[in-house]
């Protein structure tokens, strides 16, 4: 990768950043596996526990506009360590709930530590030490962070076999406390910004205002694709239980989502590095109604789901780098992390509600009701795609085509 070569410094930082993203993502991923156990100890509805889920994203969205002036002052590094700490105790107090109101709590603090270290932290990480390269410095860190179910998913599924849900969570913590708070503090580099010519950024003063119906597209977009996207994640076992799947086999075909989210990137390297966030959502994009619409009308026939995991699962991969990079087509550095914090508060809040109202689909109407849901806001998502390819800004819409 052509980044790799102008800077290795970036390869530390990408492993630090990788670990981190791996473990955070994957251990709060623990009620797409744990889910019903959650439920029997804790009295709980299945939609009851999957709300935990969205006490996490709904405290990280509402934290994300007020972390950004921190970022700014302080860089990512000291911000994502504060949150890495203050992530542990969440999962202690987790293992500690026995009844609902201690078992939200515990998503609460998980929510304000993850609105520091989760995926926004990483980005803001790498535009510091990248610059104009964050997008390809972003792709790669994807690469590998779209592993967290396939590893985290078996990962849980074996721990609370072994340790109950309850032992996994303190494993978890103590995995936050000597994995990637080491990491951050040791081996994350300290702030510093890059521009191309080494000086502290600046604006892009010659460039028009983006106007504000653009901010409003593109976090629009990001929000709709992540509501599908975390929904789809967080409830993709009980889906394909749904579908007439059994268990072991649900689990396995779930469990080849994050290899084949992976192998989506190769979707951004077709493009020979030409292309932008745009791009890649609008060809990305079209592959997951694609996706709905087959598995709704298959019945559940065993070829109709693998083709389901393998459409859904390159689409989605190829959007999670798509919503991390379609800031960069409008925004220079020294925007970005104002404009990814402003973003994150309607993203964390779609994340929030989607699985309980995917959960709650499911219950009622089965799963041809999370299904229309979800292809539905794919097809409204590929539209707001093809209206923001043509307010590019001009230099980076002659790069794209």
């Amino acid at each position: 990768m052509r980044f790799l070569k102008a800077d290795s410094g970036l390869i530390g930082i990408l492993v630090v950043l990788a670990v981190t993203q791996l473990i955070g993502w994957g251990t709060i991923g623990l009620p797409a596996i744990v889910g019903r156990d959650l439920a029997a100890d804790l009295g709980m509805s299945l939609p009851a526990v999957f709300a935990g889920t969205s006490v996490l994203y709904v405290s990280m969205g509402l934290c994300a506009p007020w972390l950004g002036k921190f970022f700014a002052r302080h860089g990512a590094r000291k911000v994502m360590m504060v949150g890495t700490i203050v992530t542990a105790p969440g999962f202690v107090l987790l293992s500690l709930a026995r009844e609902p109101v201690l078992y939200f709590a515990a998503w609460i603090v998980l929510g304000l530590a993850g609105s520091a270290t989760l995926s926004t932290g990483a980005y803001i990480m790498l535009n510091e030490a990248a610059g104009k390269q964050a997008k390809s410095a972003i792709g790669a860190l994807m690469l590998v962070t779209g592993l967290s179910s396939s590893i985290f998913w078996p990962t849980t599924s074996f721990l609370s076999g072994h340790l109950g849900w309850r032992g996994t969570c303190l494993v978890y913590a103590a995995m936050l406390i000597f994995i990637s708070l080491p990491l951050y503090a040791f081996a994350a580099p300290r702030r510093s910004v890059a521009t191309d010519d080494g000086s502290a950024p600046d604006r892009r003063s010659d460039a028009p205002a983006i106007p504000r119906s653009t901010f409003i597209l593109v976090a629009a977009v990001i929000t709709l694709n992540a509501f599908v996207n975390f929904g789809i994640s967080a409830v993709m076992i009980e889906l394909l239980r749904a579908e007439g799947l059994a268990p072991a086999q649900a689990l396995a075909f779930g469990s080849m989502l994050g290899v084949i989210q992976v192998s989506a990137r190769g979707l951004d390297f077709l493009g020979g590095g030409r292309w932008d966030g745009i791009t890649t959502g609008l060809v990305a994009g079209t592959a997951l109604p694609v996706a709905m619409l087959l598995l709704m009308l298959s019945e559940g026939a065993t070829w109709a789901v693998a083709v389901f995991i393998l459409l859904y699962g390159a689409g989605s991969g190829a959007m999670a780098v798509a919503r991390a990079t379609i800031p960069l087509v409008f925004y220079d550095q020294a925007e970005f992390a104002k404009a990814m914090s402003m973003i994150a508060l309607p993203l964390n809040l779609a994340s929030a509600i989607s699985p309980p109202v995917l959960v709650a689909l499911l219950t009622q109407f089965g799963s041809r009701g999370a299904l229309g849901l979800t292809f539905v806001f794919s097809c409204a998502t590929v539209l707001i795609l093809v209206l923001l390819g043509r307010r590019r800004p001009r230099a980076i819409a002659a790069v794209a085509v």
